[in-house]
Formats: C-alpha cells, sequence, structure tokens
C-alpha cells in the first residue's frame, strides 16, 4: 500500500472511531462546567480565537496536466499549533507556524511519467496576526507571513526565504460564519539558482454551523503563482465538507473532512482533486 494510502485509512480509522457514541460523551449544551461543543466548533474556524488548539490536517491532491502522462498524487501532512495569546484586554496575538511532511511525484522529464514519489520535510511556514479578540460579529486580524527553506530536497520546497503581509476578516455570526484570510509573499533571499518567487494565497471560509456541534461548508485556498506565466498562474478550487466536534474525556476534538474540486487550475501540472481530513484536539490555555 502506497505510504499516502496508508494515511489516509489510519485518518478515516480515527475519524470512524472518534465519531462513534462511546467517545462522544456530552454532545451539547455544559456539561459540568465544560465549553459548549457547538460553540468550540463555531470559535475554531476563528484564526484569532482564544482557543489553543494542535490542528493535524492530511491532504491528498490528484494532479493532471501537459506534464503529466495521465494522473498522479501528491501529499501534505501537517502539524499545526495555534497557541494565541492575549495582549491587554481586547486584543489578541498568533504566531501559528505550520510543520509539513511533503509527498511529491518525480516526474521523467522526457515522457512526463511518474517514475516515483519522494516524501521529506517541507518549507516551514509561519503566520502571525495580531486584533481584537471577539467571539461574536465582525472579527479582523493584521499581521505577517513567512516561509523559510527547510524542505528535505529540493522537490519539496522553493529554496527561498519568504515574507510578506497577512490579513484576515470574518464576520463570525450564528448559524453562518464568512470570510477570508489572505496572505502574500515574496523571496527576499536564498538560493540564487532557484526561481524566484511571489505568492498569494486566499483562503475564503463558508461555515453553517448544526446542532449537535455539526456544521458543513469549506474553506478552500485560490493560489496565485505571479512568477508563472497566465495559464499556470490560478488554482480555484471549490468544496464541501462536514466537520464534527466531540469531547475524549474532557478534551473537545474537532473531525472534519472536506473535498475540493479546482474549477480553474495550471494547465502544465494542476491539482484536479483535494481530500481533506482534518484532527484538532483542543488544549488548555494558560490564559483562561
Amino acid at each position: 500500500m502506497p505510504l499516502t494510502s496508508l494515511r489516509l485509512t489510519i485518518a478515516i480509522a480515527v475519524l470512524v472511531a472518534l465519531a462513534t457514541p462511546a467517545a462522544q460523551g456530552q454532545e451539547s449544551g455544559e456539561a459540568g462546567g465544560e465549553p459548549d461543543l457547538t460553540e468550540i466548533d463555531r470559535q475554531l474556524n476563528n484564526p484569532l480565537t482564544s482557543l489553543w488548539s494542535l490542528t493535524f490536517q492530511d491532504n491528498l491532491g490528484i494532479k493532471e496536466g501537459d506534464q503529466i502522462e495521465g494522473t498522479t498524487y501528491s501529499n501534505l501532512l501537517f502539524f499545526q499549533p495555534a497557541m494565541p495569546v492575549p495582549i491587554g484586554e481586547d486584543l489578541v496575538f498568533i504566531g501559528r507556524p505550520v510543520f509539513p511532511l511533503v509527498t511529491s511525484p518525480i516526474l521523467s522529464p522526457e515522457t512526463g511519467e511518474v517514475e516515483g514519489h519522494t516524501t521529506g520535510f517541507g518549507d516551514l511556514q509561519v503566520l502571525s496576526l495580531l486584533g481584537p479578540s471577539r467571539a461574536t460579529g465582525w472579527v479582523w486580524g493584521a499581521g505577517a507571513t513567512l516561509k523559510f527553506p527547510t524542505a528535505s530536497s529540493p522537490e519539496l520546497g522553493l529554496g527561498k526565504y519568504q515574507v510578506g503581509p497577512a490579513a484576515m476578516v470574518i464576520h463570525m455570526g450564528k448559524p453562518w460564519i464568512l470570510g477570508f484570510l489572505v496572505q502574500h509573499w515574496e523571496a527576499v533571499a536564498g538560493e540564487d539558482e532557484r526561481p524566484e518567487t511571489s505568492q498569494t494565497d486566499f483562503q475564503y471560509i463558508v461555515r453553517h454551523s448544526l446542532p449537535d456541534a455539526w456544521s458543513v461548508g469549506a474553506g478552500p485556498s485560490i493560489t496565485i503563482n505571479w512568477e508563472a506565466d497566465g495559464d499556470d498562474r490560478v488554482t480555484f478550487p471549490v468544496g464541501l465538507g462536514v466537520t464534527k466536534t466531540v469531547r475524549l474525556g474532557s478534551m473537545p476534538v474537532k473531525l472534519r473532512a472536506e473535498v475540493h474540486y479546482s474549477i480553474i487550475r495550471p494547465e502544465s501540472r494542476g491539482e484536479v482533486w483535494n481530500f481533506r481530513f482534518q484532527v484538532t484536539p483542543v488544549i488548555k490555555s494558560p490564559f483562561r
């Protein structure tokens, strides 16, 4: 079984096991003073929430294009801890790293056939945001985003130090949550022989809360590679998914599965489908 298939099998097994009634405990309402799971599910959609969490997310991508013979896959498994720090009474700061484990195809330059896959550590990314601490209504934040050339092999990273601005605007309504998070990176240093980089990532968020800590919606990212040719510049996915927040003992855990389809994608080598599986335990914050 390929490494990615094994990961996905394990992820699905975990989702099924955690979603059984025996694992769920209290579904909603107050249980011994513990936070309401429906509200936790809602608040985890806000990058500037006061909740501390540990996200494990697996993304399986199905790729096609002029440079590929048939189809191939790639995989991104990342660990993303979110540990916001309150600043005074009204602000919160977050420095959110993303530690990626990447599986990428190795293509023959002559035939475009897949000659195998390589797996290793990718480029480390850090998002920093500062904004008002609000549980409802309009929430905004601004800051900086950085990427570091930490990839374990050239195929798995861009070889550049990258930096740029970041901003978010989200309306934390009930039952709808709507908003976006945008990041832009420009290369400022790195390996001279590697291509220059200039990329924008625009994640749009559409979620609808349901009873018993369920929600539906999606949070795909539109990416723009400004250094690419016109036909290879934009990836525009749409999608749909389901989220369920459960309790394991006293620990809330968010479980999410989404599928995205790219209605616009690079012609040379673009991602057609993305299958996303996410597990996010909520841990205790020392500031609450």
